[in-house]
């Protein structure tokens, strides 16, 4: 199969990119880096172009059985107005020019296929209630930004694509992700819960976000909305003592959450989320998830996983 994706030199590109080359697919990746190091192969070809603009790069696209939409500049970061564009055109934009560039058929002659990334930011701060992909989304600016993105998506079906949108929660794993920012921390013994640790956290484990998306790809009767979280959310406070525990550090730094909102602003608000999201469809699918615990997800980080 020949995949296309987006953000390919990303955290979760590179690892999607060097997973389908070991299945045998042929993989071309775009990003705005001008070279990349990351993935050699000779299956695989590196564009470098800005996906927000129309270009050479849609050929790509139509030469395709199918395509991977990772595009989307970091949330962490301040949140300017400056940088809030940049969110955004960097996902509807891109996701807008991926979608005009799919064939109304492969020249395999099957629909073609689109996973598009979208956030579990779509069900905003809900507390203890159970998220499901039926759930509501919220009114804040994350979820607008995630309805908008899920919307450019769906504009495939129109051309006869199959459209899958995942909805990523936190992404773990070594050398990347939230982990490259806490395991640091919590070695130098700073590491413990944000605010007061009883919010939910949504999280996957990177091998498992690459083998979902593997297996969303080959199911050709799959289409519509998926978690992409582990099937046992932990809440924040859970999360710091296990990591603190594995590299036997303590985890008795705890951030008051009116200093989160004061120095991050509005991300302060969303790093505060709780959010107790499940992957009810990709069980229902069958998708068998190779860490569904934290302990499990978060040991094999730690011993380099």
């Amino acid at each position: 199969m020949k995949v296309f994706i987006t953000g390919v030199t990303g955290f979760v590109g590179t690892h999607l990119a060097k997973s389908l080359l070991d299945a045998g697919h042929e993989v071309t990746g775009i990003g705005t880096r001008p070279r990349q190091k990351r993935i050699e192969h000779e299956r695989f070809r590196y564009i470098s172009a800005d996906a927000t603009r129309a270009g050479e790069w849609q050929d790509a696209v139509r030469k395709s059985h199918g395509a991977i939409n990772l595009a989307g500049a970091s949330i962490f970061k301040w949140w300017t107005e400056s940088h809030k564009k940049k969110m955004h055109d960097s996902r509807i934009l891109t996701t807008r020019n991926l979608v005009e560039a799919i064939p109304a058929q492969t020249e395999s002659g099957k629909p073609f296929t689109l996973l598009s990334t979208s956030a579990v930011g779509y069900y905003g701060d809900r507390g203890n209630e159970i998220l499901t992909e039926d759930s509501a989304p919220a009114d804040d600016y994350l979820a607008e930004l995630s309805k908008a993105w899920e919307a450019e998506a769906m504009h495939a079906e129109e051309k006869g694509a199959r459209v899958a949108l995942m909805r990523f929660g936190i992404v773990l794993g070594k050398k990347g992700g939230a982990m490259e920012k806490m395991i640091p921390a919590f070695k130098m013994y700073v590491g413990g819960p944000l605010g007061d640790g009883s919010q939910w956290f949504p999280w996957i484990h990177i091998s498992d976000l690459v083998g979902a998306a593997g297996f969303l790809l080959e199911k050709e009767d799959l289409s519509g909305l998926f978690n992409f979280t582990a099937p046992n959310p932990v809440r924040n406070r859970t999360l710091a003592k296990t990591l603190a525990a594995l590299l036997n550090r303590p985890a008795f730094f705890r951030t008051p959450g009116f200093m989160i909102k004061f120095v991050l602003g509005e991300l302060g608000d969303v790093m505060l989320c709780s959010q107790r999201v499940v992957p009810e469809r990709l069980g229902e699918a069958g998708y068998e998830y190779t860490f569904p615990d934290i302990r499990s997800a978060l040991a094999a980080i730690v011993n380099g996983a």
